[in-house]
């Protein structure tokens, strides 16, 4: 994910209405932190799912050192966002930019959450010498959520309205192949039931990675809504829009 200065850059210096150069340090301020934790963020997410599709447990013990120092920049974020909003008081655009970032931060600290789930639940696995490779559906799910998160973090950087849409589009397709994934392993557990922790456990990961995609699609709402004052939460999906919007490609309760 690049970083740098951005198109939202030059929208603060066209649209801002909160006058004063303070309030453009400190936003220019927040938005590159923003900018830094989710590339750690992405970082996690990548190292998680490569290592439930290796089968790679000593993974799990970095992601736990990595979620520790990822919640304490979550905080600093968010007590930042209130000491602008308390300092500048913002008005209008420059108060959604905040409001953006607030939720954005909160999206990120909890993928990392669910990158350390994932971790754990490998380390868990790996006591079952069949349970590696896992089934070729639900890789192909967590490929597809990552490449969701990619997007998605692509359009936060580049305040891409159009990619951000497409990630809220492929969405739907995400939700599908969760429930055919959920279906076959339900189907296993019938199966061979003398493996039933297994099975459960990937159950629960099928469940993480579906909530990493709903979290891209969350953050692609954010950038619509940073971008044109769209509340997107709670629409309900519109069946005419076109297929072709969906730019991505295919990717090839019990114990936690």
């Amino acid at each position: 994910m690049p970083q740098g200065r951005n198109a939202l850059d030059s929208d603060w210096d066209n649209e801002r209405l909160t006058v004063g150069r303070g309030f453009l340090r400190d936003m220019e301020g927040l938005w590159a932190e923003i900018l830094k934790l989710a590339a750690v963020v992405e970082d996690a997410l990548t190292q998680s799912i490569q290592g439930l599709c290796d089968g790679r447990a000593e993974l799990a013990n970095e992601l736990k050192r990595r979620k520790r120092a990822v919640d304490r920049w979550e905080v600093q974020i968010e007590r930042e966002c209130v000491r602008v909003l308390a300092r500048h008081q913002p008005v209008a655009s420059d108060l959604r930019r905040v409001a953006a970032i607030l939720k954005i931060n909160g999206d990120l600290e909890r993928l990392c959450d669910l990158a350390r789930h994932i971790a754990k639940r490998v380390k868990k696995l790996a006591a079952d010498p069949r349970a590696f490779p896992i089934p070729q559906t639900l890789e192909n799910l967590a490929l597809e959520a990552l490449s969701q998160i990619h997007a998605s973090l692509d359009a936060l950087t580049q305040s891409n309205v159009s990619r951000a849409q497409a990630v809220i589009t492929a969405d739907q397709r995400i939700d599908h192949n969760y429930r055919a994934v959920q279906k076959q392993l339900k189907a296993e557990i019938v199966r061979n039931p003398e493996r039933i922790d297994t099975w459960l456990r990937l159950v629960n990961t099928a469940r993480n990675l579906e909530r990493i995609a709903d979290h891209a699609a969350k953050i692609a709402e954010s950038v619509i809504y940073l971008k044109d004052g769209e509340i997107l939460r709670h629409r309900p999906a519109d069946p005419s829009r076109d297929a072709s919007l969906v730019s991505l490609p295919p990717a090839a309760s019990g114990p936690s």
